[in-house]
């Protein structure tokens, strides 16, 4: 006979909704307390390429509207996109590892 495991999970719904909605909009449950290897970098890395998607974006508005442009340091700021696009790939493959450790770890005998 396999043990029964009972899980606590906060569901995150709107507010004025029926149960049977709540369970068609989502029927898993969203973790919200512990974070797992490379969820950190996700973060920062995605933070991160939006600063530079912005610094992009403000480099190429001289651009359209004929003005000078932007000093060398405003360049500089664009390539953060890069920066974070590796950075969230780095806590991906993190993620990813500690994953195949954990899995690993639970089939060995």
């Amino acid at each position: 006979m396999v043990p029964r495991v009972v899980t606590r999970c906060r569901r995150v719904v709107p507010q004025r909704i029926s149960r049977a909605a709540e369970r068609a909009l989502y029927p898993g449950c969203v973790n919200t307390g512990t974070s797992r290897p490379g969820d950190l970098l996700v973060r920062a890395g995605a933070i991160v390429f939006l600063v530079g998607a912005l610094g992009t974006f403000v480099t190429f508005i001289p651009f359209f509207i004929g003005a000078d442009p932007l000093p060398t340091a405003a360049y500089l700021v664009s390539m953060l996109m890069g920066v974070g696009f590796g950075l969230a790939l780095a806590g991906l493959f993190r993620s990813a590892s500690a994953a195949r450790r954990e899995t690993r770890q639970a089939a060995a005998p």
